[in-house]
């Protein structure tokens, strides 16, 4: 049973940082693609960040470069999202998604993923 547990989302002033973790069980982690995306109210899941099997690509939407790292750690099966310098707009609900398999989807639209998880909440108060 494939799971993955987000955890690590507040409530921040703007300026400030939260660490995101996402915890994940049930498929072969070190192989895999782990991504983070996010929705705000009334907006679709927008692209966030992805980072292949071995930590060594990466890529960021245009609105995070700079200012969010992601990072996995493959012994403990967790992805991280480290985000500095909070603006009010990254306010929505974060998701972790890993893609386990070969897909027509790129990696940076919600369809290139096999499991999600419930995502966290990160709300940045101006």
């Amino acid at each position: 049973q494939v799971q993955l547990v987000e955890s690590g989302g507040g409530l921040v002033q703007a300026g400030g940082s939260l660490r995101l973790s996402c915890a994940a069980s049930g498929f072969t982690f070190s192989t895999s693609v782990l991504g983070w995306f996010r929705q705000a109210p009334g907006r679709e899941r927008e692209f966030v960040v992805y980072i292949a099997w071995s930590g060594g690509i990466t890529n960021y939407a245009d609105s995070v470069k700079g200012r969010f790292t992601i990072s996995r750690d493959n012994a403990k099966n967790t992805v991280y999202l480290q985000m500095n310098s909070l603006k009010p707009e990254d306010t929505a609900v974060y998701y972790c998604a890993a893609r386990t398999s070969a897909q027509r989807a790129g990696l940076r639209v919600a369809d290139g993923y096999d499991y999600w998880g419930q995502g966290t909440q990160v709300t940045v108060s101006s």
